[in-house]
């Protein structure tokens, strides 16, 4: 075809596209005097009659869209020959041209969004799918109108087959240009040839919002195989990490979108419409921040460990006690954002510049503070330090005598907040200055306990019951000793450093007068939360006890940490790593919550992410021998043996032969063929339950991976006969991926609880 050449009474102008789906054309309609587009379809199809029809069918029900962001189609018609689509002609460009690099302002974002939703849902309500949908399918006009085209016509790209799966081989890819073409927009179950709906609609618009709101699409490949396996399997970054101009709630939103399984995305375009419409009218209200970067413009501080300036240095314990009581009680405040215990006490005796250690934290202030003890009386000193200019909002002194001390931290508390303008809404001072005890070697105490349960080893543990069971002595109806007792022993449990009837007996004792002094600590809850997860398998009590603490409590990390590992083990990965995120948005420098991030990409298969986010965590601490065990599980599951062995070997050496670390190394070595070895290591655990409790678990795990799966399944069963918390993650870990067709694998998770059918 040629400038001036006419088709029927269309008089072909200029070429302006060219594709899969055919040649466009600009012209002339000669009868209504207007400029229009004109495709002419791919020979293939013209040449294919079943199609052609089936075509003209799909085109018919496209026609009948009366839409403003949907392009018009006026006649589908044929002229020597040629069969071609006469059309409405958009004067613009493609959203795939106006995407910049780093992704479209929010405003921007939005302002296409909703009419493009708007556009999917109208077509939907008539019945129609896309199925190509895609930037260069979306025009946006000179007068900023937006419109999509090609809307039920992706089925001509349908040909003999095109059901099944594309199989990875290079004629099928380059036969028409087709597959490759629209790949990286589609959803899983297009790629697997199951049956598609409005819903790959839905997880391919989800595809387009992620990349106009950051520049670039969720999945990726450098072939079409890997692109493919990314689509199918991999859990895209978080929008926000991305982008963190944009507000938490895109991110949710196109999270939504994106979800592998048809049933857990928005089921209709309409319902994502009206998330998106509300999302709009919040930030016109001002109820959400306009941009993510603006939580940094929100009041915020981090609270440093105080200095011991007393003669004697003796109050260490005490100026840590001042700092969790202040975290703790300006955490409860709505209208401020509170660094962590675990980021702030990072710094303990650190000589970085105050600034440089609040842009770490991300504050905007930071409040330190000093603590001089004379005889019985103490005068604390507390100054605000603006991080922008180094400059000093605040600061005072307090003489008090040292039974006032609790005074004193109100007194503080309520000065911060006023210098900085937070607004005390009803009840808020009220939970500024609540306290759990009166007794101050109560609280020494019990601060004492938590300040060894973070450590997370078994020795710890212990140790940090001893001071919770002081704490108690000294205050019977304290809660938060309660709470600590509950943990120690659910850690101690979960590794199962002792037998687990044992250890959950004693903290369920001890969870039920903590919650019958104080039923509404967000703690306690996420305590219950994490027993029926763990032992009691009661998957909805534990879910609503973790969602409870959450609303309870919402800047304690620890909450979020064991909701995502009780997401993990549920198959539930996007989830679980989102709340990991989430846990480590508030404790970024925790290095338990920073392990567990790294783990649950581990369980999403994401070897290569989890890789790096644990060696991250040991760069934190190389002693931390929970991130060095994960560690090494993520380079076995990569492939990464060498790696594996020796870091596994490590962790066994800095925690001294623990039966967990153990376990993993068995299991490594097994899987490498180094039958031998693994049956060395496997003789170790059985010399360490002579002295201790070892459970079935670990040594089941190693004879999995030597491949002896009769008695693999024989110590399995005796796990579930002792109630192994470690059997929650069989339905998720890759560890037992050997074991998913073996019919007493599926056996065993039923009696867990699981539903069978669901790997």
């Amino acid at each position: 075809m040629n400038p001036g050449q006419s088709l029927l009474h269309y008089r072909l102008i200029e070429k302006i596209g060219e594709g899969g789906m055919g040649v466009v054309w600009k012209a002339l309609d000669t009868k209504l005097d207007r400029e229009v587009a004109v495709k002419l379809l791919p020979e293939d199809l013209a040449s294919d009659p079943e199609r052609l029809k089936r075509f003209e069918r799909e085109a018919k029900a496209a026609a009948a869209i009366n839409h403003p962001n949907i392009v018009t189609l006026y006649s589908v018609e044929q002229a020597d020959g040629t069969h071609f689509i006469a059309m409405e002609l958009v004067d613009g460009r493609t959203l795939a041209h106006l995407i910049p690099d780093e992704g479209l302002p929010v405003e921007r974002f939005l302002d296409l969004a909703l009419p493009l939703t708007e556009a999917i849902a109208a077509a939907h309500e008539r019945g129609v799918t896309h199925r190509d949908l895609k930037p260069s399918n979306i025009m946006v006009s000179d007068a900023g109108r937006l419109k999509v085209l090609d809307f039920g016509l992706a089925k001509l790209r349908e040909r003999a087959g095109a059901d099944r799966p594309w199989d990875g081989s290079t004629k099928t890819l380059t036969r028409d240009g087709i597959v490759l073409g629209t790949m990286p927009y589609m959803s899983p179950e297009q790629l697997q040839g199951k049956p598609v709906d409005q819903r790959s609609d839905i997880f391919a618009l989800g595809i387009v919002l992620y990349e106009m709101a950051t520049g670039r699409r969720p999945f990726g490949g450098d072939n079409p195989a890997e692109l493919a396996s990314s689509i199918l399997r991999d859990i895209p970054l978080l929008l926000s990490e991305v982008n963190q101009a944009m507000p938490a709630d895109v991110a949710r939103i196109v999270r939504h979108c994106l979800q592998k399984d048809p049933e857990r995305r928005y089921q209709t375009a309409k319902g994502l419409r009206n998330e998106l419409e509300e999302l709009r009218t919040e930030l016109a209200s001002g109820i959400v921040s306009a941009t993510h970067g603006d939580e940094l413009k929100a009041p915020s501080i981090a609270v440093l460990p105080f200095t011991d300036m007393s003669p004697q240095k003796d109050q260490e314990y005490f100026c840590d006690g001042m700092v969790e009581e202040l975290i703790d009680a300006l955490a409860k405040l709505g209208g401020l954002r509170v660094a962590s215990r675990t980021s702030a006490f990072q710094y303990k005796e650190a000589t970085r510049d105050i600034r440089e250690i609040g842009r770490r934290l991300g504050v905007r202030t930071v409040l330190e503070g000093s603590v001089r003890k004379a005889g019985n009386r103490l005068r604390i000193t507390a100054q605000l330090v603006n991080i922008a200019d180094g400059y000093h909002l605040w600061s005072d002194k307090y003489d008090r005598d040292l039974e006032d001390i609790f005074a004193v931290q109100d007194e503080i508390s309520l000065a911060i907040v006023e210098k900085l303008k937070v607004r005390l809404l009803g009840g808020e001072k009220e939970k500024l200055v609540k306290r759990q005890t009166k007794n101050q070697e109560a609280y020494n105490l019990y601060l004492k306990g938590r300040y060894f349960w973070n450590r997370r080893y078994e020795v710890g543990m212990k140790k940090s019951l001893e001071y919770f069971q002081q704490a108690i002595e000294k205050d019977p109806h304290y809660p938060l000793p309660y709470v600590g007792i509950t943990d120690s022993y659910g850690i101690l449990g979960w590794f199962e450093f002792l037998r687990p009837d044992e250890a959950f007996s004693r903290a369920k004792a001890a969870l039920s007068l903590a919650l019958e002094y104080d039923p509404s600590l967000g703690e306690a809850h996420a305590s219950q939360g994490w027993i029926h997860f763990c032992y009691d398998w009661d998957w909805t009590s534990a879910e609503l006890e973790f969602k409870k603490a959450i609303e309870l409590t919402p800047e304690y990390a620890t909450a979020h940490e064991w909701y995502a590992t009780f997401l993990m083990a549920m198959g539930r990965f996007e989830e679980s790593i989102a709340a990991a995120l989430r846990a480590r948005e508030i404790d970024p420098l925790s290095l338990i919550v920073n392990g567990v991030v790294g783990v649950t990409y581990a369980f999403s298969r994401q070897y290569d992410r989890s890789i790096s986010e644990l060696r991250k965590t040991l760069d934190m601490d190389p002693g931390f021998y929970l991130a060095r065990v994960w560690l090494g599980l993520s380079y076995q599951l990569a492939g990464k043996v060498e790696q594996a062995r020796e870091t596994l070997r490590e962790a066994v050496e800095v925690e001294a032969d623990n039966p967990y670390a153990l376990g993993f190394l068995g299991w490594g070595l097994g899987v490498s063929g180094q039958e031998e070895d693994a049956l060395r290591i496997l003789s170790r655990i059985e010399d360490r339950s002579r002295d201790q409790y070892v459970t079935p678990y670990q040594k089941g795990q190693i004879l999995a991976g030597l491949g002896r799966i009769d008695e693999a399944f024989e110590l399995f069963d005796e796990a579930y006969r002792q109630r192994s918390p470690q059997l929650v993650l069989l339905n998720a870990t890759p560890l037992m991926d050997c074991l998913r067709s073996d019919p007493r694998f599926h056996s065993l998770l039923g009696r867990i609880g699981f539903e069978t059918h669901s790997h």
